[in-house]
C-alpha cells in the first residue's frame, strides 16, 4: 500500500520503496531504463531521492501498470510531457491519483471493519 510522502528534504532507497509500493530492484532498474529518475548519491553512495523525484516514480509506475504502456512507450510519453512543459503537472496528478486510490482502500478496509457480520 502507498504511503503519503512525508515533508523532508531527501529519502532512502528503502523509504521511497515503502512509499511507492515497489520493491528496490524494480526502482533500480527503472533508474536505468528512464533518464529522468536519476537520484543524487550521498558521501556512502547510496541514493537519495527528493520529492520530486518521488512523484516521477509514482508518474512511471501509473504509465506502466494503470495506463499499460510498455517501457518504451512510456519513455516516449515522459519525453513527449517533459518537452510540452507538462510532466511536472502530471507527476504531481500521478501523486494525486495515487493518494487517491490509498484513500479509497483504507475506507473501504475500515468499512468491512465497521460492517456487522451479515447472518
Amino acid at each position: 500500500m502507498t504511503q503519503p510522502i512525508a515533508p523532508r528534504e531527501y529519502y532512502s532507497i528503502g523509504e521511497v520503496c515503502e512509499i511507492v509500493d515497489l520493491k528496490p530492484h524494480v526502482l533500480r532498474y527503472w533508474e536505468t531504463q528512464f533518464p529522468v529518475l536519476n537520484p543524487s548519491k550521498n558521501r556512502s553512495g547510496n541514493r537519495v531521492y527528493q520529492r520530486k523525484e518521488i512523484k516521477l516514480i509514482l508518474l512511471v509506475k501509473h504509465l506502466l501498470y494503470d495506463e499499460k504502456y510498455t517501457i518504451e512507450g512510456a519513455k516516449q510519453k515522459l519525453d513527449t510531457l517533459r518537452k510540452g512543459g507538462e510532466l511536472g503537472g502530471e507527476a504531481t496528478a500521478a501523486l494525486e491519483q495515487d493518494t487517491i486510490r490509498m484513500l479509497r482502500r483504507e475506507l473501504e478496509e475500515l468499512r468491512a471493519l465497521l460492517e456487522p457480520p451479515e447472518r
